[in-house]
C-alpha cells in the first residue's frame, strides 16, 4: 500500500525552498506576487513551529538571482544557503545530502516550495523521485510559473508521475491535525493570524469579540470618544 496514504506529520516531513529570490520572482505570473512571498513565508513559520528540517538552497545569488526573502531568512537566520550553478537542485551535492540526513530519520516526504514551478521545481522533482524512494509534496500556492499555463502544465506533469500537489495551509493543518495538541496550538493560529487572510481574520475576531481575549497588537494610545462636529 502506497505511503501517500500516510497523512503529512511533523515526523515524517522535510522542507525544500528552492530560489526565493527577486529575479526569479520578478518572472512570476501565475500567482500575485506578494501573495507568494505571503505563502512561501507561512510554510516557512509552519515548520517552524513543528521542527520540521528545513533546506534553503539558491542559483547564481550574486550573479543573477539576487538574494533570498529577507522575510524567509528572518524565520531560518541560522540555516545556511545552499548555493548551485544548476537549474536543477538535485544536481548539487550539498542538496543531496542535506535531503539525504532527514530520509534517515524518517523523513522522506519532501515538501517544496520553489520558483519557478517548470524549471527548478518540476526538474528537481523528476530527478528526485527518479533516484531515490523520497515522495514529492508540491506546494503549488508557495510556488510559481512564469505564466498561468507554464504553472499549471508543469504541475500536471509532475502530478502524472506522482508528485503529490498541496497548499501551504493544508501542510501546516495537516502538521497539526488535532487542536487538542496544546503544544503547538497557539503558535499554529498565530500563523493563521498573521497569514491566512480572512480565516486569519475570523480567528482574530472570535478570540476578541466571542472569548473576550485582548487584541494581539499592543497599541497603548487611548481610543477616543465620538465628538460631534
Amino acid at each position: 500500500m502506497s505511503s501517500k496514504l500516510d497523512v503529512l506529520t511533523p515526523q515524517n516531513s522535510q522542507v525544500i525552498f528552492i530560489d526565493h529570490q527577486p529575479q526569479m520572482a520578478f518572472g512570476v505570473q501565475s500567482i500575485d506576487r506578494q501573495v507568494l512571498k505571503n505563502n512561501t513565508v507561512a510554510l516557512a513559520k509552519a515548520a517552524r513551529v513543528f521542527n520540521v528540517p528545513v533546506t534553503i538552497t539558491t542559483v547564481e545569488t550574486d550573479g543573477f538571482s539576487g538574494p533570498t526573502y529577507p522575510e524567509l531568512l528572518d524565520v531560518y537566520p541560522e540555516t545556511p544557503l545552499l548555493e548551485r550553478t544548476s537549474m536543477n537542485s538535485w544536481d548539487d551535492r550539498k542538496v543531496r545530502d542535506a535531503l539525504a540526513r532527514g530520509a534517515a530519520d524518517g523523513r522522506k516526504k519532501i515538501v517544496v516550495s520553489g520558483l519557478w514551478t517548470e524549471v527548478c521545481n518540476l526538474s528537481f522533482a523528476l530527478s528526485c523521485l527518479k533516484d531515490t524512494d523520497y515522495e514529492i509534496y508540491m506546494v503549488a500556492d508557495a510556488s510559481g510559473g512564469t505564466s498561468v499555463d507554464a504553472h499549471k502544465y508543469a504541475m500536471d506533469r509532475m502530478v502524472q508521475v506522482g508528485v503529490v500537489p498541496v497548499t501551504w495551509q493544508q501542510v501546516l493543518l495537516e502538521w497539526q491535525r488535532d487542536w487538542a495538541r496544546k503544544e503547538t496550538y497557539d503558535a499554529t493560529l498565530n500563523v493563521v493570524k498573521e497569514h491566512s487572510g480572512a480565516y486569519g481574520m475570523g480567528v482574530d475576531y472570535a478570540y476578541t469579540m466571542v472569548h473576550k481575549a485582548p487584541q494581539r497588537t499592543k497599541h497603548s494610545a487611548p481610543r477616543l470618544d465620538p465628538k460631534p462636529a
